[in-house]
């Protein structure tokens, strides 16, 4: 019986799905447990780049069961585009099951999303527009439609009820729209997912911890987007920490053995929300453009920025974080001093190293300087043959966040992924 959690420390885009890819031959079961289609899970293996948005990462793997938990909410038709382009490759995946309490995203909630989101003008939160949001809301206040609500006699009773409330709610809006081509879409997606089992997910882990199995719980987004733990209220709509994991599957806190943090070798962030380190400058601009930093949803590049060590501690804590995994440290490759802040100076010219409630905004990062490196270490065959300044940058890293750094990754594709 074994547990593990992957999950990200920062504001999602670390390269998660990379690295459960990486590890999927050694577990059994790989698990979604929170967010949905606003995830973009980037995955590069035999000269195929496929970007999963619901489904798990471990799908291309044979024998390995996919489990989309009940903490997931789920867009139909984003769930049959994903298919259609895993069936264009002509690979052969494994099986996938999902969960009869994972939610659905009806489009009425992609309409009231926008909406919302058009209302707030300039204090916009930067969302995705994917109905996630208004979706979580039905779900805690005990309106939403579940994947085992498709298969129910009156379903078409219950989509109305909540339909016509969602219309209900968009008069308050000056928002136009056409619901009717957007319904057509919808309810002709629902085939697809009535082709794969739906289940009781928690009884179905629950028995297979029992038989010895071993599950990863795959996270979306990241810690610095939780909905009580980040920079609220520019977060996601769901539990993005390790605590997720228990809820979004079903999964006992006493069940869990490796918490794997995945964090970038610097920091990005797409949409709007505090940013201590973020670059406007000519450094900013060299990781973003070698980093290839654009959303695998949205398309929107991302701001990039300095690694924050004082949020990364945060995210290791709240998350429990046994092992730490470095992703894109082949961006820093090429600049001469590679900036770590270790310390903020808030508005009273105070010095911290913790993310405080309040100032958010106002924070002015402190930082140590460390030499860096101008070989490019994307070719290295191993991590023998880079440069003692990377060594020394991991080093430094372990060091100051007292755990241990175990894979480092020089490049999007599985090859380019090193144990330490």
């Amino acid at each position: 019986m074994k547990v593990d959690v992957l999950l990200g420390l920062q504001w999602g885009d670390e390269g998660k799905g990379k690295i459960v890819d990486v590890l999927t031959n050694n577990y059994d079961i790989i698990a979604r447990f929170q967010g949905g289609p606003n995830a973009g899970h980037t995955l590069e293996f035999d000269g195929i780049k496929h970007v999963l948005h619901t489904i798990p990462s471990g799908i291309f793997h044979k024998g390995i069961i996919n489990l989309i938990g009940n903490g997931v909410v789920i867009d139909p038709v984003i769930f049959e585009n994903e298919i259609n382009s895993i069936n264009k490759l002509n690979i052969e995946i494994s099986e996938l099951l999902i969960s009869k309490k994972a939610h659905l995203i009806l489009p009425t909630h992609k309409l009231l999303d926008a909406a919302s989101e058009k209302a707030k003008g300039k204090n916009k939160i930067g969302s995705t527009l994917k109905g996630i949001g208004p979706t979580y809301m039905d779900k805690t206040g005990r309106n939403g439609l579940r994947v085992g609500d498709v298969s129910s006699s009156n379903f078409n009773e219950k989509y109305e009820k909540l339909k016509n409330k969602h219309i209900e709610l968009l008069k308050f809006y000056d928002y136009e729209y056409n619901l009717e081509e957007l319904e057509s879409i919808w309810f002709k997606s629902l085939d697809t997912l009535k082709k794969f089992k739906h289940i009781d997910s928690e009884h179905y882990i629950h028995e297979a911890l029992k038989n010895g199995g071993k599950l990863l719980a795959e996270g979306a987004q990241g810690t610095l987007l939780d909905i009580d733990f980040g920079s609220y209220p520019f977060v996601t709509s769901s539990n993005t920490i390790t605590a997720g994991a228990c809820t979004g599957l079903g999964v006992a806190p006493n069940q869990i053995t490796d918490v794997f943090g995945i964090f970038k070798a610097y920091c990005t962030r797409v949409g709007s929300g505090p940013f201590p380190t973020e670059l406007n400058d000519e450094v900013g601009e060299h990781l973003g453009r070698v980093g290839n930093e654009f959303g695998a949803t949205t398309g929107r590049a991302r701001r990039c920025g300095w690694i924050d060590l004082p949020a990364l501690k945060y995210a290791i804590n709240i998350n429990g974080v046994t092992q730490l995994m470095m992703m894109k440290s082949d961006v820093l490759s090429g600049i001469n001093k590679i900036k770590v802040c270790t310390h903020y100076l808030n508005s009273n010219n105070e010095k911290i190293d913790y993310l405080p409630f309040e100032d958010n905004e106002n924070l002015t990062p402190v930082y140590d300087e460390i030499d860096g490196w101008e070989k490019d270490i994307m070719k290295i065959n191993s991590l023998e043959e880079a440069p003692v300044q990377v060594h020394n940058y991991i080093k430094y890293l372990e060091n100051h966040l007292n755990t241990p750094i175990k894979i480092i990754s020089v490049g999007p594709d599985r090859k380019q992924t090193f144990f330490r």
